[in-house]
């Protein structure tokens, strides 16, 4: 039986390929600032809104965003300013939001069950109003990311230079972290607030074995982050596997394949390459 003929199935497939397509497009910018942690803290953060959300009975996705975009808010701001660095802020994110959410969903009459679906994902539960919130906020994150790519990139590799040329540096970093926050809360319904930050990386990570510039690189990866969705969905489908878990777990192991077909690559190719050896300068003179 083709499972996909469903409804829910093909809102599964849907949303999966939306956030598979703008998790590294956004990636690709955090991988570029050695941020490529920060889905996990944010998302931890976002599950402390999904926890104040079920206390107060309140929709925990919407609580979710606010969450999460106030934690991204507040790590950009610590991170320029220079009193604490990066690496710190990420781990008070993680601890502080793992922490809360943990204690809030405590105190709500909820079930283990709805806090499973957060954390690791429920996409075969997509209702359409999920589906339309996905589709909007993830093809708003991907338009933004391609259309801002000079600019984002030129802040990414150089804050100095893109300062001196003149742009908008606070803004583009609040911008980024404000995606990051938006990226990580719809990507809960996918795959989980503990599994979004590989979709946002992995891909990033595969591309960059086989590509050269910074626009190969991303569209490498936004083709491989569509596949390891899609193709998860239907793993998922066939092998009734989580999908979250399979779209994770096929993107790695895309990214072991080409690690190991580009590693064998270069060594033929060194192995090919015949030795040169130069011979003496006229000069030269060989004692024995």
């Amino acid at each position: 039986m083709d499972l996909f003929q469903y409804d829910f199935m093909q809102r599964a497939l849907v949303g999966a390929l939306v956030i598979g397509l703008a998790a590294p497009a956004l990636g690709i910018y955090l991988v570029q600032r050695r941020l490529a942690l920060i889905g996990d803290g944010i998302g931890h953060v976002a599950l402390t809104g999904v926890g104040a959300g079920l206390l107060l009975n309140r929709s925990p996705v919407l609580v979710a965003v606010v969450a999460a975009i106030l934690g991204a808010v507040t790590i950009e701001l610590v991170r320029a300013r220079g009193r604490t660095s990066g690496d710190l802020a990420l781990a008070l994110l993680f601890y502080g939001g793992i922490a809360g959410g943990v204690m809030l969903v405590g105190l709500s009459d909820a079930s283990s069950a709805n806090l499973n679906a957060y954390l690791f994902g429920s996409l075969t539960t997509t209702s359409p109003a999920d589906l339309t919130t996905i589709a909007v906020l993830g093809a708003s994150i991907a338009v933004l990311m391609l259309a801002l790519r000079p600019a984002l990139f030129a802040v990414c590799h150089d804050e100095e230079y893109a300062r001196v040329a003149g742009l908008p540096v606070r803004a583009l970093n609040m911008l980024l972290a404000v995606a990051t926050a938006v990226t990580v809360t719809i990507a809960m319904r996918a795959v989980g607030v503990l599994l979004i930050s590989a979709l946002m990386v992995v891909p990033v990570a595969t591309a960059q074995q086989v590509t050269r510039g910074f626009r190969s690189t991303m569209t490498a990866a936004m083709a491989l982050g569509l596949f390891a969705a899609g193709a998860g969905v239907w793993v998922a489908a066939t092998a009734d596997t989580a999908p979250g878990a399979s779209v994770v777990l096929l993107a790695i192991a895309s990214f072991l394949v080409v690690a190991l077909a580009a590693a064998a690559r270069r060594v033929l190719r060194r192995r090919a390459t015949p030795a040169v050896v130069s011979a003496p300068e006229p000069h030269e003179v060989v004692l024995r």
